[in-house]
């Protein structure tokens, strides 16, 4: 039986699954972060499968996105995006400090996951936490600066205008250089990491995360198994039932 848990962890509405049998023991533990727009419960899924394996999931919700959501417009949240990814990837490592403190996981095993926003998210934890073991990006891209770049041009042309003074734009971008792993991609050091992404995205460019794979590549020589790419041929921005069993098998490989 898998139990499922809604509570708060430091203020951090969190769903937390493990099974029945083995709730209070020390687990591996993944960490599954949503995507922009939706809520923790949505993946469901993928921590229900991977709580069957024996591992201990937590699902955290985002700034302003499910229960934290508030009265924020669609328009105000996209405005948003960096400064909810931004404390997104604080956020993780005080969930994890939590559940180590109360010696429910197994420190040498933590994995992180994540689609869509997740997946920039997850990209951009491996720059910070050396804690995480292995990770997967499910229509993830690393490229934090390019991407809000990109994002400002497309809310300008929409005739949005941006809240932000030039100086503070600049100030977001130098923050989010530091985290953007294809700047740093040696940071990897060779950790587990799995890629799934749909040819056909509309949202999150499929080209900019082949070809970070593309780039990272020779960092693998070594361990060339814990480097792979999934792609879709047909998919756009939604995870196949492939891509949620991959995850699983990821995880079972390299966290178990």
């Amino acid at each position: 039986m898998i139990l499922i848990e809604n509570k708060a962890v430091r203020g951090i509405p969190v769903l937390h699954l493990a099974k029945k049998s083995l709730f209070d023991d020390r687990l591996p533990f993944v960490m599954f972060m949503h995507g922009f727009t939706s809520a923790k419960e949505n993946n469901l899924h993928y921590a229900y499968l991977l709580a069957e394996k024996g591992f201990r999931v937590v699902m955290p919700e985002a700034m302003y996105h499910g229960e934290r959501q508030g009265n924020i417009s669609k328009e105000k949240l996209t405005i948003h995006f960096w400064d909810i990814v931004l404390q997104s990837i604080d956020e993780l490592d005080l969930l994890r400090q939590y559940y180590l403190e109360n010696n429910l996981i197994d420190m040498d095993r933590i994995g992180l996951v994540g689609t869509s926003m997740g997946g920039i998210v997850t990209l951009g934890s491996l720059t910070r936490y050396k804690w995480i073991k292995a990770a997967v990006s499910l229509m993830g891209m690393p490229y934090y600066e390019k991407y809000a770049l990109l994002q400002i041009s497309e809310i300008k042309k929409r005739g949005i205008k941006l809240p932000l003074k030039e100086e503070e734009i600049q100030a977001l971008l130098e923050k989010l250089k530091e985290l953007d792993l294809s700047r740093q991609p040696e940071k990897l050091n060779q950790r587990p990491l799995l890629f799934w992404h749909g040819k056909q995205d509309p949202i999150v460019p499929f080209t900019y995360t082949y070809d970070f794979y593309e780039k990272i590549k020779p960092l693998y020589e070594e361990k060339p198994k814990k480097l792979h790419f999934i792609i879709d041929e047909k998919s756009g921005h939604k995870v196949s039932r492939e891509g949620v069993l991959k995850t699983v098998e990821w995880f079972e490989t390299y966290l178990s």
